[in-house]
């Protein structure tokens, strides 16, 4: 039970924020849906009982021999075969979306990109993919990425600005004048060179935007920390004999912390969409990667399939205002002027 009556005062200043209090919600039921996305949409069933022995073909690879079949192949639970085996002496269980983001519906009454029915709610994509799968695999990816790049980036920047403000003088002049440099490094131009080269994957992609990310936060925990760092309390620590690295852990960084944490939601909502920019460019992730930008692009080449757009833009809209409106309402609760105030 949280007893801190400051902490008290930030949740209620929190709640106060009507529109990002709602949003935090929506989006915590959306990323709980969407994590097990292989629970959620696979063309593998979860369970599978067959003459009395229980099968998680969701978990691993079966023989179709095992079911009644007669190759030793991996079993195809599509076929209507093996479903008809199965359902004879057993029961299964599927998925709610029975496809994966990479199965290919090979009966589809119509040419791929196929328009939205009652297998395909949102429809097909140009490779005869299903749309809702992808976008439930491709908010998952988006959302994961975008909370690995942050976390990360903020734990470098908030080192990095915490050395430049604390100490100053040549340590934040060297600082100052590396990130002005680092900053004018052409980002777009070395994920092109990146992408001629290998092909980039979620993790080379993290590795090199990770690379710039971090100084976004440098900013705003150098400005706290050259505040801080002459206050009487941290003067006070000095004269005790207490070391530096200890007095900015222990004094100054919960305060730089109130100004990272408003600053990261937006900072995720940035990241989220520089992975669907590279998407859409074609040199982001692997192709066949649930993407959310390549969903876009799809739109872009297929005017014909005007649900390839519209979802894509819905999706990637609706995520954003989400993360948005939550950072509004992160920032009301760390805002030191509301703290103390009703209003």
């Amino acid at each position: 039970m949280i007893t801190n009556p400051i902490t008290i005062r930030r949740l209620e200043n929190f709640k106060k924020n009507r529109r990002g209090y709602v949003s935090f919600w929506i989006f915590l039921v959306l990323l709980i849906l969407t994590l097990p996305a292989e629970f959620i949409a696979n063309d593998k069933p979860i369970a599978v009982s067959y003459q009395g022995d229980l099968f998680f073909p969701i978990f691993k690879d079966y023989k179709e021999t095992e079911f009644g079949g007669t190759f030793r192949t991996a079993t195809d639970f599509t076929d209507p075969f093996i479903i008809e085996k199965i359902q004879n002496k057993g029961w299964i269980i599927n998925p709610l979306v029975p496809f994966d983001h990479q199965t290919v519906a090979w009966d589809l009454a119509m040419p791929a990109p196929s328009a939205p029915d009652t297998i395909h709610i949102l429809g097909t994509d140009d490779q005869a993919r299903d749309v809702l799968a992808r976008v439930i695999y491709g908010f998952r990816i988006s959302v994961l990425f975008g909370f690995t790049l942050t976390i990360i980036s903020a734990i470098i920047g908030v080192f990095a600005g915490a050395l430049q403000g604390y100490f100053g003088g040549w340590v934040d002049l060297i600082g100052q004048r590396f990130i002005e440099i680092w900053s004018g490094m052409p980002t777009l131009y070395l994920l092109i060179i990146l992408a001629s080269i290998i092909e980039p994957n979620f993790w080379w992609l993290l590795g090199l935007l990770l690379l710039f990310s971090w100084m976004g936060f440098v900013g705003v925990v150098r400005a706290e920390f050259l505040r801080a760092r002459n206050f009487d309390y941290v003067r006070a620590a000095r004269a005790l004999g207490l070391g530096d690295f200890k007095i900015m852990l222990r004094h100054v960084l919960p305060n730089a912390l109130v100004a990272t944490m408003a600053f990261m939601p937006f900072t995720l909502a940035g990241s989220v969409t520089v992975l669907t920019s590279l998407d859409f460019l074609g040199i982001g992730l692997p192709a066949g990667s649930a993407s959310l930008g390549e969903l876009l692009a799809q739109g872009k080449a297929n005017f014909q399939a005007p649900w390839l757009a519209l979802t894509g833009f819905f999706v990637i809209a609706i995520m954003l205002s989400l993360l948005i409106f939550i950072g509004e309402a992160v920032r009301d609760a760390f805002d030191p002027r509301k703290l103390f105030t009703n209003k």
